[in-house]
């Protein structure tokens, strides 16, 4: 029986001939993506824009009923909940967004949060409240400024990485593939409007280290192309090594995209901007992995000796001895 190869082993396709019109459209893309960002702003959720949050106890339960609560609490008008567990399994936070009506006037959070906690016990008997606070906007703001800083965090530790395994010029390609990604993925948010949460962020995370996975396998065939073919011209080189890694970037894909469009499309709701943030970072990752971090190698200098050992003033003087001899 035969295997099914999505992609044929021959491929030569010219990836390269088309790097600059690319570039130029990335860099444009790139350009809008934080101008939609300043002009239009991020719709931050309950973690980032502050809010009321309950805390309760089911009492005569095992596991708190989450799925129900935020259907439930859905229906209230103050958008999607955040429902999480706190402590036991029956012991859940609730957070809700306050309306702009409710800015500024006193008890008017507090009422939000009694109105969420008669809801639910007028649907579950025995439910204890536990706590009925105002998350303020400095929390939120902490959270914001955290959350930028592990993003930022991890994109430099990763570019970091890339130089010690390769070469710098390899270091400052994956970062530059790594901004590319995470600036078209923060303009999808201001574009659409979606609510921008901790679980954005999450999905944010793992675009990069998708990015970076398909990243490092192009540029290490990369690498053991230069060593292999060293007459060869870069912009080939390049399109040789694309070549090669290509149907491994496409099952990879394929892959992923099987198990995340179910998800879009028929999961629930309070999953979908996670999903929708991880599908767009798939096709926009394996893009740069090649229209970004392949091209800019040719721009930073790399060449057919940039993994040939230097040979050091001792080297040279034993060479040279032994050849005399």
């Amino acid at each position: 029986m035969r295997l099914l190869k999505l992609v044929p082993d021959d491929t030569n396709i010219k990836f390269l001939r088309w790097r600059l019109p690319f570039y130029v459209v990335s860099l444009v893309l790139i350009v809008v993506s934080w101008a939609l960002v300043f002009a239009n702003g991020l719709n931050y959720g309950v973690d980032f824009a502050g809010g009321q949050e309950v805390r309760i106890t089911f009492e005569q339960r095992v596991e708190a009923p989450i799925s129900d609560l935020r259907e439930q609490i859905g229906t209230l008008g103050y958008g999607d909940p955040v429902i999480q567990r706190f402590g036991a399994p029956n012991q859940v936070s609730i957070r809700v967004r306050l309306p702009a009506s409710a800015e500024g006037v006193p008890g008017a959070a507090t009422a939000i949060g009694d109105k969420v906690i008669g809801k639910i016990q007028a649907s579950y008997d025995h439910v204890r409240r536990d706590g009925n606070d105002t998350v303020s906007g400095k929390v939120a703001g902490e959270f914001r400024e955290k959350a930028a800083y592990a993003l930022l965090a991890a994109m430099v530790a990763i570019a970091l990485y890339i130089w010690v395994r390769f070469e710098w010029q390899f270091g400052v390609g994956a970062l530059f593939a790594l901004v590319h990604d995470v600036s078209l993925t923060l303009g999808l948010f201001a574009l659409t409007q979606m609510e921008f949460s901790l679980q954005i962020v999450a999905a944010v995370l793992a675009i990069i280290g998708y990015s970076l996975n398909d990243t490092i396998v192009v540029y290490d065939r990369i690498r053991e192309n230069l060593k292999k073919f060293r007459k060869m011209p870069l912009p080939e080189l390049l399109d040789l090594s694309v070549n090669e890694t290509l149907a491994r970037t496409v099952m990879t894909s394929l892959t992923l995209l099987i198990a995340l469009i179910p998800i879009l499309f028929f999961g629930p709701a309070n999953l979908f901007g996670m999903t929708a943030a991880i599908t767009f970072g798939l096709f926009v990752g394996t893009y740069s992995s090649i229209y970004m971090a392949a091209p800019i190698l040719i721009w930073m200098g790399v060449d057919s000796h940039s993994f040939v050992p230097q040979e050091t003033v001792a080297d040279r003087q034993d060479r040279i001895a032994r050849e005399r001899s």
